[in-house]
Formats: C-alpha cells, sequence, structure tokens
C-alpha cells in the first residue's frame, strides 16, 4: 500500500480538533533534516542568543518530523534526528514552515475526575507554564527505525513524577489534536488515587529526582484556560476531556 506523506497537515481534521486513531508509526530517516541543513548559520545564531539568556540550556538530540500522513486507523510520519537548537529556531518561525513537531501527552487522570500535570522549571526553555509530563522524542524513544510513544511516555512521566505508568488503566489507542504544526498524541492513564495523593507522589519525587526540570504539579478540574499558563496544545486536551470528549472526529 503506498502512504502519502506530505509536509503540511491539510490532510487531518482541522486545527484543536481531537480525533482518536488506532496506532502511530513514526518512521526515523537517515541523515540531517532538511530544515537543519538549510538553517544552519541561523540556528546556530539563535542558539548563541537563547544559551546567552538562559546558560541552562542543552543542546540535546530530539526527533523533529518532515512529513505525515492520515491512513485507515492510524497516523504515520518521517522524521530525523535533529539538535534541539533546531527545533528552538524552528519554532520561532511565524509559519512554521520546513518541519513539524510531534510529541505526547501521558494525561493523568486521578479517582476524584481531576488532571495532574506540572510546571516547568524558572531554567527550562518552557520556563513556569504548565502541561502534562513530557518530552519531545529522543534517540532512546527510537525502537527498530519507529518512535515508540509508550516508552516515551513512561520514561518521561518516571523521571519527572516518579510515576509508574504500568499502575494506570490505559485508553485505547491514541487521540490526536494539532495547532501551528505541532501534533499532541495523548492517551488517559486512569489511577485510583486523588489528585491530592498523586500530588503528594510528586513532591516527594522531586525531593530525590537527579534532573530538577519541573517546579511543582497541579491538579486541573476544568478547561478554563485562565487557571494556569498552559502550554498551547494543553487547550484542547483540557477541552476535550471537561466536555467529555463529545467532539472527537472518528
Amino acid at each position: 500500500m503506498t502512504i502519502e506523506l506530505s509536509d503540511d497537515l491539510s490532510g487531518l481534521p482541522p486545527e484543536r480538533t481531537v480525533f482518536h486513531v488506532d496506532q502511530v508509526r513514526m518512521r526515523i530517516m537517515t541523515g540531517d533534516h532538511p530544515f537543519h541543513l538549510a538553517e544552519r548559520e541561523a540556528i546556530a545564531e539563535n542558539w548563541r542568543q537563547e544559551v546567552a539568556a538562559n546558560p541552562a540550556l542543552f543542546d540535546g538530540r530530539m526527533i523533529l518530523q518532515r512529513r505525515i500522513g492520515l491512513v485507515r486507523g492510524g497516523i504515520v510520519s518521517e522524521g530525523y534526528v535533529a539538535p534541539f537548537s533546531t527545533f528552538l529556531w524552528w519554532r520561532k518561525q511565524p509559519e512554521r514552515h520546513g518541519a513539524l513537531h510531534i510529541h505526547s501527552y501521558p494525561v493523568l487522570e486521578t479517582s476524584d475526575g481531576a488532571l495532574v500535570a506540572i510546571r516547568m522549571g524558572a531554567h527550562t526553555a518552557n520556563a513556569g507554564m504548565v502541561y502534562f509530563a513530557c518530552g519531545s522524542f529522543d534517540p532512546d524513544d527510537v525502537v527498530d527505525g519507529h518512535c515508540d510513544p509508550e516508552l516515551n511516555m513512561r520514561r518521561e512521566v518516571l523521571e519527572e513524577t516518579g510515576i509508574e505508568l504500568h499502575d494506570a488503566t490505559v485508553s485505547d489507542g491514541y487521540y490526536i489534536a494539532h495547532f501551528r504544526r505541532t501534533v499532541t498524541l495523548f492517551r488517559l492513564f486512569r489511577f485510583d488515587e486523588t489528585a491530592d495523593q498523586m500530588i503528594a507522589r510528586i513532591e516527594q519525587h522531586m525531593q530525590v529526582a537527579e534532573d530538577k526540570e519541573i517546579a511543582g504539579a497541579v491538579a486541573i478540574r476544568s478547561a478554563d484556560p485562565s487557571v494556569h499558563p498552559y502550554h498551547a496544545g494543553m487547550l484542547p486536551v483540557l477541552n476535550w476531556y471537561f466536555g467529555q470528549g463529545q467532539d472527537v472526529a472518528e
């Protein structure tokens, strides 16, 4: 079967529309991302400015997507391993042409109907922002030439919160929404603990965590966008969840 991939998202439902797929297949290509090759000088100059403003930044390796397609039952994409500095420069562009970003949200649902998210530390690239514990796909998430969303979610949640996703009941497949050429994959992980209990566990983990990326944990109980300084990718997820997920495009 021939799979049509494109460098835009015109084949997906409209922006901020949550839809469900059974599977996600993200292939990793060899070589350098074309955007990285075309923008190397601008990327280097922007990185110098970023580090001058925030010396704690680290130019690690991550997965930056190039093309994406929607097929029956799932989405497929092609991406490249690229420096974090390339991603930072790309996301500053008004139209964000030349690349796509896919990231995963493990949505932690508590027994009393709240969602638990984290607030990022002042030294991070998203200082002060609130979103679900997550991180961009990186080479550690690549298995047999493809990104593994489950591996990424488990690793990021465990590192940042000390919570093991294996202890939760997980929703089937993936829910997806996109905005400004960034695609959010998310799944619900339902725990038998209250929000207060989960936050207490996270705060205990923060005392011993080697990487002090987060500044705290919060319980979310509504879709009100003014409650916290949310990352843009959070808003469709919150609208979907607190609207009971009735507006899901299949």
